[in-house]
């Protein structure tokens, strides 16, 4: 997956939304300012959360490191080409929209969730 490949599927999550941050970099969101990840991050590195268990196992993958500033949330980051497969990542950035989705409050998650 490339930049553009990222940010569409990003978009087709549930209220995903796109907005530039910090001098035009790219950041994917829901419920209005809630990041579920990172175009451009760092560089052209893409960065986005992962869950608590899995976070230091990914660390430890060849290409993928801590992101700065946000790793104490465990979240990642990487630099293109990208070291997963199109699906992995397709389901990594799912899990980190629905992370993200999981600790808003009840009343804001309805119809955001995946099954």
């Amino acid at each position: 997956m490339n930049a553009d490949d990222v940010a569409a599927f990003c978009l087709s999550l549930p209220g995903a939304r796109e907005d530039l941050k910090w001098g035009g970099v790219r950041v994917f969101s829901v419920a209005g300012n809630k990041m579920f990840a990172v175009l451009d991050f760092m560089g052209e590195g893409l960065g986005f959360k992962v869950d608590k268990e899995l976070f230091l196992g990914f660390c430890d993958r060849p290409g993928i490191h801590p992101a700065p500033y946000l790793a104490r949330a465990q979240w990642v980051r990487m630099e293109p080409p990208y070291p997963l497969g199109d699906q992995e990542l397709r389901e990594l950035l799912t899990c980190s929209h629905q992370l993200v989705v999981g600790k808003l409050p009840k009343r804001q998650r309805m119809g955001l969730l995946l099954d």
